[in-house]
């Protein structure tokens, strides 16, 4: 899972860019065994840009096992991802295990996949290549 793609179901990817996804969560779905770093130069290939931006989300969960407090942190850190950005990326994990339940916590990479350079933003707080639309 170390340095996994999670795209917002609205993600925009470039032509002949279609790599296989699972969903995940709510409006979110995860690209299947390639890593940010290939998939961001599959996108500078096809002439865009996977845009790193400042910003990381971290969110604990809990389980009754370290797969399920896991799958409830990733769900939680996507959530606390602003609206702006439409992808992700998995930066890190910490399990605790406890007698009975597992705390993880997740740290997610806010992350921005678009044609153009700029990261140009409106009053609203939305890039401006949206508000364009």
């Amino acid at each position: 899972m170390w340095h996994s793609v999670f795209l917002r179901d609205s993600c925009v990817l470039p032509d002949h860019v279609d790599p296989a996804k699972v969903p995940f969560g709510q409006n979110w779905t995860q690209i299947e065994k390639i890593e940010a770093f290939t998939f961001d130069a599959m996108i500078r290939r096809a002439g865009w840009h996977f845009i790193w931006v400042q910003g990381a989300c971290s969110r604990r969960g809990f389980g009754a096992t370290e797969d399920s407090a896991t799958h409830q942190a990733l769900t939680r850190a996507l959530k606390g991802i602003a609206q702006r950005f439409n992808a992700a990326e998995f930066d890190s994990l910490r399990i605790t295990n406890y007698p009975g339940f597992c705390v993880a916590n997740v740290t997610m990479q806010a992350r921005r996949i678009q044609r153009n350079t700029s990261l140009d933003v409106s009053d609203q707080g939305l890039p401006r290549a949206i508000l364009a639309r």
